[in-house]
């Protein structure tokens, strides 16, 4: 491939307009956009097939930032390329309520794939887009129609390689064989605080080659058709996924070139003068020659658009061919479920009874008859968390039509992928693992809560309950961590007809991940659940079990398979002349949106006699019970035992219940004396 001098000028006005945006903010960092620009345009110019006109294109590669901190490097190659990021976005880089934001955030610049940041995690989120072009591949794509056929790109530094996360997906990457995966290491051997040798000495070819990945090194960062004929030949590799270690210079050009000192801080003028003088660039800030935009977007805007004209004349062939596969095609790619998909899940009577997690397992696959574009798996916990399609074969590049992914125990990078998958696009997924683990993958829930990723977490044997595991293995303080966070849906069912209520807000869900905290053990289908848990799941929380008055006396607060603690408590309370409510309260953030009206039909303020009940942490019950109410619940960690035992142990028995309600309903009469 032969490059010009109008090449060059494209890659220094990728630096330029970086140079300008950082120095104009006083913010940002100047280091990775100077060194890796001559990648970056070597892929957008050469091999990235993407449309400007259609950001959304199905068919389009996708390109990760991983390293999200160089994120002008991704806003002047979204500029310069016509995406619908202007001069004046690049202007109000990191400034409050602009279009450029410090790091790259999905759905709020056009053309960004994903939100990035966190070292490590675009990475894996890159593994999981290519994990999704790989499956979709197997659905849909007949002999002469390759309506899936694209690449994903991720370019990364030291920092992402060092981080556990990327790790756990770069072997998961090599063991699927994920050949359409490409990834540009910008390695320039520094990290922020110093030389790279200070904390990190692997041999990265080495690293990656035992990891199932072919290694490709580019010597000369700056050689554009070098690093172009490295692409290539990745691309020439049908069997494994690719590194290029790229040897760059950080900061190149600018006066402290080649240290830590060009990562995270701006030049400013005279630094940026000196380096726009070792790029003979004598323009002023924010201004690219026509002939630069002509050429970049000719070398990507018209080479796109020209790509996705073709693929539509394949579709409509394709639509014309399948049309039921088109449909669905379309369909799972803009979040329609089939019509009635909800008819066969099930309906639970009250002489029933079935552990949350396998009730969940019997609307998963109920749901996979319905919804062929499900998709997903656990880490190394399937049969545990019963989380497999049966009658379904493992995802592999053998079979890459199967549904179940075997993620390992991997559940950071489990997490992360299946953020990635949900921003492909085309698939519902899930992933499951034991509840206390959570705190493994909670960095990737955060992104997916970020991100607005409607992703299904099932998360199985929710408390301790657990027993003879112990206290390594019983959650307590994961409730509250994980309900703190922002959009967020923490479903912990209390019986059958709840969990069916819970997967149905997980599956219409188009913004918000649900997380589906569900038990080990068998939980009694509830008196009054069939009629009331799909709306009252809904929003959060619901009077499960009445009071004999209109206003009760008490009221009981549960979550899970302790509303069933509660309800026998109301029976003795009841025949004991106390007045009592039951509320189930599978999830509070659902419920916490309700209106006033709403709440206090559920929770009336002038009944302050409350108990709270939950084996998990106190914290946040407070908002539910009130100053003056009481809470049974666990601010220690768990034990080792017989989960009978242990449950007993700390004080989860219909006795402690009735005795603290009692306490709490004397209490509020000698108030009223």
């Amino acid at each position: 491939m032969e490059f010009n001098a109008l090449d060059i000028q494209a890659v220094t006005a990728i630096r330029t307009l970086s140079l300008d945006a950082i120095d104009k903010a006083n913010s940002g960092h100047p280091g990775l956009p100077l060194g890796a620009a001559p990648m970056a345009y070597a892929l957008w110019s050469q091999a990235l097939l993407v449309n400007p006109g259609n950001p959304q294109w199905e068919n389009r590669d996708r390109f990760v930032l991983s390293a999200g901190h160089g994120s002008m490097l991704l806003y002047s190659l979204l500029h310069l390329s016509g995406f619908d990021v202007t001069l004046e976005d690049l202007q109000q880089f990191r400034q409050f309520g602009s279009r450029t934001p410090g790091h790259p955030e999905v759905g709020h610049t056009d053309g960004v794939e994903a939100t990035t940041g966190p070292l490590g995690q675009g990475v894996a989120m890159a593994v999981g887009m290519a994990l999704a072009e790989r499956h979709l591949a197997g659905l849909y794509n007949k002999d002469s129609f390759p309506v899936v056929d694209h690449y994903t790109y991720c370019l990364c530094g030291d920092g992402d390689l060092m981080e556990g996360v990327a790790n756990e997906a770069i072997s998961h990457a090599g063991h699927e064989q994920l050949d359409k995966l490409i990834m540009l290491y910008d390695s320039n051997d520094i990290s922020l605080d110093g030389e790279l040798s200070l904390s990190f000495s692997e041999n990265i070819k080495q690293r990656f080659e035992a990891s199932g990945w072919q290694h490709l090194l580019v010597t000369d960062g700056n050689d554009l058709a070098e690093i172009t004929a490295a692409i290539e030949l990745a691309r020439e590799n049908h069997t494994e996924p690719t590194i290029i270690e790229v040897k760059t210079v950080i900061g190149f050009g600018s006066p402290h070139a080649g240290t830590h000192k060009v990562h995270g801080s701006p030049l400013g003028e005279a630094g940026s003068a000196a380096a726009k003088l070792s790029y003979q660039w004598a323009l002023p800030a924010f201004t690219v020659p026509d002939e630069v935009y002509a050429h970049f977007r000719g070398k990507v805007a018209d080479r796109g658009a020209k790509a996705e004209a073709d693929w539509q004349v394949l579709m409509a062939d394709y639509e014309h061919n399948y049309p039921e596969l088109a449909k669905q095609f379309k369909d799972s790619h803009r979040h329609v479920l089939p019509d009635e998909w909800y008819k066969l899940l099930e309906n639970y009577e009250a002489s029933s009874s079935k552990a949350g997690r396998d009730t969940s397992s019997d609307i998963l696959n109920l749901l996979a008859q319905q919804v062929p574009y499900l998709f997903g798996g656990s880490a190394d916990l399937a049969s545990s968390n019963k989380t497999l399609i049966a009658g379904d074969g493992r995802f592999s590049k053998s079979d890459p039509a199967a549904r179940n992914i075997w993620f390992g125990v991997r559940e950071f990078a489990m997490g992360a992928e299946m953020n990635g998958i949900a921003l492909h696009g085309g698939l519902r997924i899930y992933g499951g693992t034991f509840f206390v683990f959570s705190d493994y993958l909670k960095a990737a829930i955060r992104l997916a809560a970020l991100q607005q990723l409607p992703v299904i977490y099932i998360l199985t044997h929710d408390s301790i309950i657990v027993g003879e595991d112990g206290p390594t293995h019983e959650p307590v303080e994961q409730l509250a961590g994980l309900r703190a966070m922002p959009n967020l849906n923490v479903i912990r069912p209390a019986d059958g007809n709840e969990v069916t209520a819970a997967w149905h807000v997980a599956m219409t869900s188009s913004s918000t991940p649900t997380v589906l905290v569900l038990t080990r053990q068998a939980l009694p289908i509830l008196k009054g659940s069939l009629e009331k848990a799909p709306e009252g799941v809904k929003r959060g929380g619901y009077v499960l079990s009445p009071a004999s008055t209109n206003i009760p006396d008490l009221i009981l607060i549960a979550s899970g398979s302790e509303v069933e603690l509660a309800i026998k408590a109301q029976n003795i309370l009841e025949n004991d002349g106390i007045s009592t409510s039951v509320v189930s309260l599978p999830n509070t953030s659902a419920f916490d949106k309700q209106d006033e009206a709403y709440k206090e039909s559920v929770l009336p303020k002038a009944v302050r006699a409350r108990v709270g009940v939950e084996m998990g942490a106190s914290f946040g019950w407070e908002r539910y019970i009130g100053l003056d109410g009481k809470m049974l619940a666990i601010d220690r960690f768990g034990a080792s035992g017989k989960g009978s035992e242990v449950v007993a142990a700390y004080g989860f028995t219909v006795d402690k219940v009735v005795a603290l309600a009692n306490e709490v309903h004397a209490s509020m009469e000698q108030s009223m004396d």
